[in-house]
């Protein structure tokens, strides 16, 4: 209705504007051609006159021809004043002639005036009519656009009245949590304060049975020393033991006879030969051979580099995960092969006669594996993923075993410290953060100002690559960065050799750097025609002993460089048809494997 009465409206005010137009431009000649009119009829008078005069004037020359003599003053009358007339009336013909040019040249502007006013009247209509169709096409958007605007409104309210109740739910859960925590604190204190008493308690009963046993140790030692026994100089002295069953020096049996031992000081292994047992990252006490494995999951001496062999065959191409696979590590030993994909699952393989043959999968995550690690025992297995959250699984029984969160953004990297007891995780969120495993709490959590990329440690300093192209050295104990090196790309990459004394990165402008630590000086750049990272998370390697770099480009193809010589030693495309995510190469240095962002994983060698 408000749309019609505005039509109304405005059709009404042009119809006045017209009438108005028409009174002006009238008025303006309407006095011009009530003149021209009466000007006419006087030219019409003068013509009917001049007609009328005209027989006159010869009755006159007839009467004077019939009557020659006779009237003759009468007739120089007439004649002067006919003359006179024809003067006056040629006179006033002339003026009429005059005024009628006039009339008739300013009637011809008045119509070249009114054809030109009709011209625009014309394009004045046709405005009109353009001007109509673009008014009612904005009318049409306005109506649209004001639909569109209640849409919003009512959106927006709805949006707002679900923002206060997601408010309220939180306000209620962050209460909720605040509590939890409280009664969490409260349940840590009592256990801690009932484990303390149970610790207190041990120690009593340990104490008491340590005088116990030293009380009955002298007693025997006294009855022994009565008995009369016949020393030799060259003897040795009698030394008690316990027997097979446990049983202390008082309950031997009375026929066993008594073993002597030289009195000379044992010779006692030198230290160092086998490291003293040590606390895994869990509290369990776990006794460390000479190749850093437990006795619970020791791998081969296979895992020792003897010499790398640099590949040249596809040895087994095989489906790894149900989509992209991100990561792949090698455990210690070499014998386990660790893959994490898209799927959320990290899967475990077993490398046997030159295939990889399925062992188990880690399953907890709520997102895609985005890095993999194993402890420098290779009994757990951590590793990041995009649910904000890093996760350890016991390598043995396949459980997880603890899940670090904290974490605003995707966690792209996690690694262990040297020590095991401690990892650190970079994350998407722009921050580092150090876990403390044994107390399952984050110890401290740095702003890098960065996208964190990849990581590497070593005992003291983190190095971590980041996407404003800046590899960053972090000193764990100050919170503070050491040092920078800007790249020229994005850091993608980041690997430690053997010695820990240089670092590998690899970066978006296609180009692959060996940083000398000691220096902090780039000291090697690699590139390769054809070599192009794939994504922001393109993995290089070393190889166990520092002297080969391999690295997958985004055409599928593996590359392998030599370190000594700084040249490309060869290139492996028959394995991958999509760009490789990832390579790791074995410790033994005999295997390499690749991932890609299909599914499939390729394992390498020389055979």
């Amino acid at each position: 209705m408000a749309g019609r009465r505005e039509e109304c409206l405005w059709k009404k005010h042009i119809a006045e504007q017209l009438k108005l137009r028409d009174r002006v431009q009238r008025q303006a000649f309407e006095e011009i051609i009530h003149q021209y009119n009466r000007l006419l009829e006087k030219s019409d008078l003068q013509a009917v006159l001049s007609e009328r005069l005209q027989p006159d004037k010869y009755d006159h020359q007839n009467r004077h021809d019939l009557s020659p003599g006779s009237d003759a003053s009468r007739n120089d009358a007439l004649h002067q004043e006919m003359a006179q007339m024809r003067i006056k009336h040629q006179e006033e013909l002339t003026e009429l002639h005059k005024k009628r040019g006039e009339l008739a040249s300013s009637v011809i502007e008045l119509n070249n005036q009114i054809q030109l006013k009709d011209k625009e009247i014309q394009s004045n209509e046709a405005k009109m009519l353009e001007y109509q169709q673009q008014i009612s096409e904005l009318e049409g958007e306005c109506r649209e656009l004001r639909s569109q605007l209640q849409d919003l409104e009512r959106a927006n309210q709805t949006l707002k009245d679900e923002y206060d109740a997601l408010q309220i739910t939180f306000s209620a859960l962050e209460e909720k949590l605040r509590r939890t925590l409280e009664d969490n604190q409260e349940l840590v204190s009592r256990w801690m304060a009932e484990k303390a008493q149970e610790a207190n308690r041990l120690n009593a009963e340990n104490e008491k049975d340590c005088r116990r046993r030293q009380a009955k140790l002298q007693k025997e030692l006294a009855d022994a020393a009565k008995e009369p026994l016949p020393i030799d100089p060259d003897d040795d002295i009698e030394v008690l033991s316990e027997d097979a069953g446990g049983k202390g020096p008082g309950e031997a049996s009375p026929n066993r006879p008594l073993s002597r031992t030289p009195s000379k000081r044992i010779s006692q292994p030198p230290p160092g030969g086998i490291m003293d047992s040590i606390t895994n990252i869990f509290g369990r006490r776990r006794s460390v051979n000479s190749f850093g494995s437990s006795p619970e999951n020791t791998e081969t001496a296979s895992g020792v580099c003897l010499e790398v062999r640099v590949p040249s065959t596809a040895l087994h191409i095989f489906d790894a995960h149900d989509g992209e696979v991100n990561a792949v590590q090698f455990s210690p030993g070499s014998r386990l092969l660790a893959t994490g994909g898209m799927d959320r699952r990290v899967k475990l393989w077993e490398v046997v006669s030159g295939r990889c043959e399925p062992k188990g999968a880690l399953t907890g995550s709520n997102a895609g594996i985005t890095s993999i690690e194993f402890d420098s025992a290779g009994s757990y297995l951590l590793a990041a993923s995009n649910d904000f959250a890093s996760r350890i699984w016991t390598v043995d029984d396949y459980r997880l075993r603890h899940t670090l969160t904290g974490h605003s953004g995707k966690v792209l990297a996690a690694r262990f410290l040297l020590d095991n007891a401690r990892i650190v995780s970079g994350s998407y969120d722009r921050t580092l953060k150090l876990w403390d495993l044994r107390s399952k709490v984050c110890m401290k959590t740095v702003f890098a100002g960065s996208s964190c990329n990849d990581i590497v440690c070593t005992e003291q300093c983190v190095m971590s690559g980041h996407f404003d192209k800046k590899v960053r050295f972090w000193d764990i104990r100050a919170e503070s960065i050491v040092c920078e090196l800007e790249l020229q790309g994005k850091v993608t990459s980041l690997d430690l050799n053997h010695d820990r004394t240089e670092l590998l990165t690899c970066s978006r402008d296609d180009l692959v750097k060996i940083i000398d630590l000691r220096t902090n000086a780039v000291r090697q750049t690699f590139s390769a025609q054809g070599f192009k990272c794939g994504s922001d998370w393109t993995r290089v390697t070393f190889s166990p002993d520092g002297s080969y770099i391999a690295g997958g480009s985004a055409e599928g193809t593996l590359f392998v460089w030599n370190v000594l010589t700084g040249k490309l030693d060869r290139t492996l495309d028959k394995g991958h048809s999509s760009a490789v995510n990832s390579v790791s190469w074995s410790p033994s240095g005999t295997y390499v494997v690749s991932v890609e962002k299909g599914s499939k994983a390729v394992l390498w060698s020389d055979m």
